[in-house]
């Protein structure tokens, strides 16, 4: 039943203890902290070791400590040095067993076992006895006659005492390593990140799943400093949290992974004997894009029935103004009234915009990628933008290393850069510099707009991307952030706000990469004049084209080097295009059947529908490369 599980622990824990105390050797078990996890009665009484140094959580260090003051070792030159000698062996334990003479003139023998994942398990028993019976036999070796018997009885019994110890020992060490695997094997299997940290941000405990929630990190941290393992930068973003729960108070708070882009959650819960802190790190990315974009959607649909109402008698009213006002400006009017007509005229006009503002903000949009030449778009953007940003503003493009040609929405690319470049220019009025760059960020396109302006007040990072929120007053709509948020979320990418460190705003955006690689094409098309056609629509995608006009013709093609697809028509006069399928090549098929006729359901391959565009086969090409 829930809530008996901690009784019947206690209870299992205090049997174990018990049965360890009823044997005569002393036992210790250390951890891989080399602190003691577990010891019974004799192991203190053996030593004399004060209580502090027997419970739970003692360093081994300090008991050695003691041992070596106390005489334990016989006299030591250098005390500190014998400390450290023994400590390091300990780090590195290995199976071992020897027999010592202690300062008291008593013998022991040691047994040492190394425990699975670290930490090892000491057996000491007192030998005293056995070695004055063989000193004995050595010097009274007349005697031997009578005295072998009596000395093989009780060796006898010795080792029948000793060998039932070992066997306890080795279920003791059987049901704490079986345990211990299974926590470990809990933990490992858990799709999250499970540490313990000391007080000096050094990881002392993972589950190996690290890399899982930050990528790029190193699945082997034990031992590591956090900087080390996480980076300079998001070490300082969860710093202050990591020393408030060194501290004692617990912490669950998010971050944005810097290199990736990952929203994580991040729950410190303070080590209860001061050693430090337990870490549980979760990736929450897609969560936290559901609840955004469940926001943004709920706004949207707030705004969309603020003015759905409205949008249709506003738009004939700014008809019949922008008629009326027209007709005025066509009558002839003195200067100071036809410079009030120019006004309102100007004003029916950004009503104009305003509304297709807010239609696109709420309305259906449909993401619809191609290949881009990306350097190619941003020269044009630039040449397009710089007419409108003034003298005193310069504009930076910059290209990382990138493939010739990306999969891209290039209309939803250029108005998005196009608005964060006049963005960037209202702040800094008129003055400074825009600086747009590109480069590839693992998985993700990521391009920064940097501008050098007064940057990102707080409350604007806090609310840039609501719809109707603007910095400008009268002068902006407060759509433009809030529509490109819309934008990249559509595409399936990231939105960052943030400041430069330089000073000045910066937005960056990722997107996933995807390269629109050239390919060299098996055209299968029985219509001289439909082959043509796609023919040119491939070249001029920059791809190579080889050309079958059926089925028959097409098979004795498709082993032919460097071929990397097959674009067939479905229905060929002589079988069908799917009949291509399995021939070691990607596939995609050609038909002027509707989507819901049978004879193209279940085809495992793309289907594209009579007649296609541009965007429509790069797409279907692109799914190959997936």
């Amino acid at each position: 039943m829930p809530g008996m599980g901690t009784p019947s622990n206690d209870r299992h824990a205090e049997l174990t203890r018990s049965g360890l105390n009823l044997i005569q050797q002393a036992i210790s078990i250390f951890d891989a902290e080399l602190r003691l996890a577990v010891c019974n009665r004799p192991y203190q009484a053996m030593f004399g070791l004060p209580d502090e140094l027997t419970r739970t959580g003692a360093t081994f260090e300090d008991t050695i400590r003691y041992l070596v003051h106390r005489g334990e070792y016989g006299p030591q030159d250098d005390p500190e040095a014998a400390i450290r000698e023994r400590v390091d062996q300990a780090r590195t334990f290995q199976p071992h067993y020897m027999e010592r003479k202690r300062a008291d003139g008593r013998w022991i023998s040691v047994e040492g076992a190394p425990l699975s994942q670290g930490g090892w398990i000491a057996v000491y028993t007192d030998i005293t006895h056995i070695k004055r019976q063989e000193a004995l036999l050595r010097a009274r070796s007349e005697e031997l006659s009578e005295l072998v018997l009596e000395n093989a009885e009780r060796l006898s019994a010795a080792n029948r005492a000793l060998a039932a110890t070992n066997a306890a020992l080795e279920e003791a060490k059987r049901i704490l390593t079986e345990s211990e695997a299974r926590t470990r094997h809990v933990t490992a299997m858990v799709p999250a990140h499970i540490a313990h940290m000391d007080r000096d941000y050094r990881y002392t405990f993972s589950n190996n799943q690290i890399s899982m929630v930050f990528p790029g990190a190193n699945r082997a941290i034990i031992g590591c400093q956090c900087e080390t393992v996480l980076g300079a930068e998001t070490f300082a973003r969860i710093r202050p949290h990591l020393d408030r729960a060194i501290a004692g108070q617990p912490q669950v708070f998010e971050i944005t992974h810097p290199p990736s882009g990952r929203r994580i959650r991040i729950a410190l819960t303070p080590d209860q004997n001061g050693r430090g802190v337990y870490i549980l790190s979760t990736d929450v990315t897609a969560e936290v894009q559901a609840r955004e974009a469940l926001t943004h959607a709920a706004k949207r649909a707030v705004a969309a029935q603020m003015t759905s109402g409205l949008a249709h008698d506003f738009g004939n009213l700014l008809t019949i103004i922008l008629g009326l006002q027209g007709r005025l400006a066509r009558a002839g009017l003195a200067p100071e009234q036809a410079e009030d007509v120019q006004a309102t005229l100007a004003a029916a006009r950004r009503g104009v915009r305003l509304l297709d503002g807010i239609s696109a903000l709420t309305g259906r949009r449909e993401h619809q990628p191609q290949p881009v030449d990306l350097r190619a778009m941003l020269d044009d953007l630039a040449a397009m933008t710089r007419p409108t940003l003034g003298a005193g503003v310069t504009l930076d493009t910059r290209l990382g290393d990138l493939p010739a040609r990306v999969m891209l929405d290039p209309g939803v690319l250029q108005d998005v850069l196009l608005n964060l470049i006049l963005n960037a220019r209202d702040a800094m009025r008129g003055q400074g510099r825009i600086t747009v760059e590109a480069h590839p960020a693992g998985r993700w396109l990521e391009i920064a707009v940097t501008d050098t302006g007064p940057g990102f007040s707080a409350e604007a990072l806090a609310r840039a991307t609501e719809p109707f929120f603007t910095t400008k007053g009268s002068q902006g709509t407060g759509l433009g952030l809030s529509m490109v948020y819309d934008q990249i979320k559509l595409a399936g990418g990231t939105l960052r706000l943030g400041n430069a460190k330089g000073g000045g705003a910066q937005v960056t955006i990722r997107l996933p990469l995807r390269a629109a690689r050239p390919q060299l094409v098996l055209l299968v098309e029985d219509d001289d004049a439909i082959r043509a056609h796609i023919r040119e629509m491939l070249t001029a995608q920059g791809h190579s084209v080889i050309e079958a006009g059926s089925l028959s013709e097409a098979r004795g093609l498709t082993d032919l080097s460097g071929l990397t697809m097959i674009l067939s028509d479905l229905q060929l006069g002589d079988g069908s295009g799917a009949d291509l399928l399995g021939r070691g090549l990607p596939l995609v098929l050609m038909t002027a059947l509707p989507p819901g006729d049978p004879r193209r359901s279940g085809l495992d391959c793309p289907v594209l529908t009579k007649p296609f565009g541009d965007t429509e086969l790069a797409v279907a090409m692109a799914e190959t490369d997936d």
